[in-house]
């Protein structure tokens, strides 16, 4: 049976500082990359190996894949970087601290832009510092100015149907090193989990959520692997 791995990076720099991060290429910190090398060491532990990596063109989650591949000595293993696997883009949020924006706006409307399914934040503005649309890595790519959690995942299933779900019909055994939104996205598709649920769905970082899939890539069972 098809089995497939999970993971969200280790904490990074702007997790710490409760900022919105989104697009904006931040580092993990010292405690994500603890993180990062304890989930390859628990990973190796148990037994789990892997032919396939997939993960983001963001720092923090390629940082936590190499890190968690390096514990079990699979630094070699084919890794494929892809934008669709980014991070939700926070639009005007980007860079702001949480609780800040919240007495600015209110925790209701901040509420509704964090965790409303279809509702995108406020768009970024073209002179923000944190424009990427000039950025190398996402040349010939529209970079959105904001998304909602529907248009994050408008993204990431057709690379999951194109690329992931291929791998693991041919038998490979994949692990994806992501975010918190782009790993709801996934989340929300295998298990089924309804709109109004999933926006709800805490993912924890660093912490290898593990699906063994049925023949036609359906959940038959996910767990965290730290509870195995």
């Amino acid at each position: 049976m098809p089995r497939l791995v999970l993971i969200r990076h280790g904490q990074s720099a702007w997790n710490l500082e409760n900022r919105f991060t989104g697009w904006w290429d931040v580092d993990v910190t010292e405690k994500g990359a603890e993180e990062a090398r304890a989930a390859g060491a628990l990973m190796k532990a148990r037994g789990l190996d892997f032919d396939l990596c997939f993960t983001s063109v963001q720092k923090r989650a390629i940082k936590t894949l190499h890190l968690a591949l390096d514990e079990m000595d699979r630094l070699w293993l084919p890794v494929e970087k892809d934008w669709r696997l980014n991070e939700r883009h926070y639009g005007g949020l980007t860079g702001l601290n949480k609780a800040e924006t919240a007495a600015r706006h209110g925790d209701e409307q901040v509420h509704i832009w964090r965790r409303s399914f279809d509702v995108p934040p406020p768009p970024m503005e073209p002179e923000s510092p944190y424009d990427l649309s000039g950025d190398r890595r996402y040349a010939g790519i529209r970079v959105p100015r904001s998304e909602s959690l529907k248009d994050t995942i408008a993204r990431v299933l057709p690379y999951w149907e194109g690329r992931i779900a291929p791998a693991l019909h041919d038998g490979k055994r994949v692990l994806i090193s992501a975010h918190g939104n782009s790993l709801r996205a996934l989340v929300k598709h295998l298990s089924g989990i309804p709109d109004d649920e999933i926006t709800g769905l805490e993912i924890p970082t660093g912490q290898p959520i593990v699906y063994e899939l049925d023949d036609a890539l359906g959940e038959r069972e996910r767990y965290y692997l730290k509870d195995r």
